[in-house]
């Protein structure tokens, strides 16, 4: 084990000791009827207002104390032949994550019309900033030129839709827009004329994304937001993507805290693959019956936020054995393994197509949340 100390902040790289079986925290959840629909065209009505005690759809309540999801199915890996070459497009860069409130009126099938209008708006905006239609270092020819296509292949259920990825040609920037995994009452509660495509990651030039937002915005009669990553949800990911042995067996899993001290501090903490998987095994199994012991874990059941907790609590630990250094008492702000990096400003990284559903599925739960009222 080594040990650097620079003044606002600590790496650390671990070997664990055999990991301790965790006392996980237990939560629950309880699911009430809908009984009402929206019926005005103001798509700005949240989907945290459906699923909370004072719902603006109508009568109904939705969720009591609704918050993410408590139990998940374990991450399913999919084979070569399933990741479609337009979702390796989604791979290896870095996102900004946004929420979008549902379209008003926007039909997959008229993407080449969405393409010439937004082509056209982008380069009247530029010219009536004084940009011209052509900006130098920019990557534009005179003539810009847009692409929407279908990403297929994500859809979880049938009230998905389907994801939409956007690239002006020549230009240095792209975004999409996904639903994977969509709550299935929210997405029939919706009247017919909306599409709810709520995820929106963008990367790229920073000047071509408020003028594609804007254009959505007067378009569709939605309106974006930035999504942050919390937490919880970033305890999630680290355990299903730990979860996913074959794959996020091959570096370290890192996590950095940040601490409320003065100087402010930062702690990147790098757990050994084998010791993780150990830890999370040992979190896992006594919460499941099996019967057989050398059953596949990695396609096993579904994942609960008990294991989740465990998990983590595990790791703060050892940490606090070894360092005296409680973690709880800070903040989780990034995740990585071999799938994949997110950060708690919304950054998001997908390095292998296997599991990119898992992760999508968890960010477009967290952006539904995130809508405003």
């Amino acid at each position: 084990m080594s040990l650097s100390t620079c003044r606002c902040s600590e790496a650390l790289w671990m070997r664990m000791d055999p990991p301790p079986t965790s006392q996980p925290f237990s939560t629950s959840a309880v699911r009430t009827p809908l009984l009402a629909q929206r019926r005005s065209r103001s798509s700005r009505q949240s989907y945290r207002s459906y699923v909370g005690t004072a719902s603006h759809l109508g009568y109904t309540p939705g969720f009591t104390k609704r918050r993410l999801t408590t139990s998940r199915l374990a991450p399913r890996g999919r084979t070569a032949d399933e990741v479609s070459p337009a979702q390796l497009a989604l791979l290896a860069r870095e996102w900004q994550l946004s929420y979008v409130t549902p379209l008003y009126r926007f039909r997959h099938g008229q993407l080449k019309t969405y393409a010439r209008q937004l082509a056209a708006f982008v380069q009247s905006e530029k010219q009536q900033q004084g940009g011209g239609p052509v900006e130098a270092g920019a990557g534009m020819e005179s003539t810009l030129k847009v692409s929407f296509t279908l990403v297929a292949g994500m859809a979880q259920t049938e009230a998905d839709a389907d994801t939409v990825f956007i690239q002006p040609h020549k230009a240095l920037w792209s975004g999409w827009l996904a639903c994977v995994g969509g709550d299935p009452d929210y997405m029939r509660s919706l009247p017919e004329d909306f599409v709810c495509l709520p995820l929106f990651c963008r990367g790229g030039a920073a000047w071509l994304s408020p003028l594609v937002e804007a254009w959505f915005c007067r378009t569709f009669d939605c309106c974006f937001g930035p999504l942050e990553i919390n937490a919880v949800s970033l305890q999630w990911l680290a355990a299903l993507w730990t979860n996913c042995r074959a794959q996020a067996g091959v570096q370290p899993l890192k996590l950095v805290w940040s601490l409320p001290v003065e100087p402010p501090l930062e702690v990147t903490y790098a757990v050994h693959p084998q010791d993780a998987w150990e830890l999370w095994r040992s979190v896992r199994r006594p919460l499941r019956e099996r019967v057989d012991e050398e059953e596949d874990e990695d396609e096993d059941g579904s994942v609960g936020i008990e294991e989740v907790e465990g998990f983590i609590k595990g790791l703060q630990s050892h940490f606090y054995r070894h360092f005296r250094l409680e973690l709880s008492a800070g903040q989780l702000t990034q995740v990585s393994t071999a799938l994949g990096s997110a950060k708690h400003g919304g950054r998001l990284k997908i390095s292998n197509g296997s599991y990119m559903v898992t992760t999508l599925t968890l960010l477009t739960e967290c952006a539904l949340l995130k809508m405003p009222v």
